[in-house]
């Protein structure tokens, strides 16, 4: 889904809804070299025993080396929540990590901003996906908001923020079942996408995902099925969508399959809570 930024794989764990590569140089506060307490707590979310899963995450916010490690602990205790659904404790975390990339602006002002509005992102990602729909909406609004204030900010950089916004716009609508509002939020990400350069072979797969998740809203399941077999079929978030889509059409069959994808990831981020508990709940 994204271009790796300069971290070690098992920073891959975490990724967002509409991504890109970050400023040249940059580091999150993803895992990098993930601690033994991290991993454990990742396995334990993942199956669904997310109280033991925190008291792990807690003892590596406790014990931080440093403010980065803490904040790439408290990433850890949002996306813990995440999995629970838990809006309000996922954003209350991710503000803190976003604190911390705000102590950051005098020293690295393009990364620092780049991050909080990842961080606003994920928080808002959580929030749409849980049914906090205002909330999500704020967030994404934000997370925009504090990446375009990025220094120097490329032009491709800010065609990107421009349909992130656009994107969750369109999904926000769809759920508001404000169907014009979508439809204007796809030609708006349409056009965001078209303005790209760089970074537009790598976003295209956003658009179809966007405009698939519209009409599964919508209750067009046949066009819900075909655009989102044309996004990112290794999203454990589109897998489950596609699956919902199956079963909207009656192929339970189809739908079991897709969901049997979903439950096996092992990424700790937004698309993981939401697609796991879901998929497990329907496998049964």
């Amino acid at each position: 889904m994204r271009i790796a930024p300069p971290l070690t794989a098992a920073a891959l764990l975490l990724c967002f809804t509409v991504s890109a590569q970050p400023p040249a140089g940059a580091r999150g506060p993803g895992p990098g070299s993930m601690s033994e307490g991290l991993r454990k707590a990742t396995a334990l979310d993942l199956d669904g025993n997310y109280t033991e899963a925190r008291q792990f995450i807690q003892k590596e916010i406790d014990s931080a080396a440093d403010p980065r490690a803490k904040a790439n602990a408290q990433r850890a205790m949002a996306m813990s929540y995440a999995f629970e659904g838990n809006c309000k404790k996922t954003t209350e975390y991710e503000q803190m990590v976003m604190a911390y990339w705000k102590t950051r602006e005098s020293e690295e002002p393009k990364n620092a901003f780049y991050q909080q509005g990842e961080m606003a992102n994920e928080a808002a990602r959580v929030c749409i996906d849980s049914g906090d729909i205002d909330a999500a909406a704020r967030l994404y609004k934000l997370g925009t908001e504090l990446g375009l204030k990025e220094p120097e900010i490329s032009a491709d950089r800010k065609a990107l923020w421009d349909f992130r916004l656009a994107h969750a716009e369109g999904r926000v609508a769809a759920r508001r079942n404000k169907k014009a509002d979508a439809e204007k939020a796809i030609a708006a990400a349409r056009a965001a996408l078209d303005r790209m350069t760089d970074l537009k072979r790598q976003q295209e797969a956003f658009l179809p995902y966007l405009t698939g998740y519209v009409a599964l809203y919508q209750g067009d399941y046949q066009k819900a099925l075909a655009d989102l077999q044309k996004a990112n079929q290794n999203d454990a978030f589109i897998q489950c969508l596609i699956a919902q889509a199956y079963e909207k059409l009656g192929d339970k069959d189809k739908a079991m399959e897709y969901y049997r994808k979903a439950a096996g990831t092992r990424a700790h981020n937004p698309p993981a809570a939401y697609a796991v508990p879901l998929a497990r709940k329907k496998l049964g």
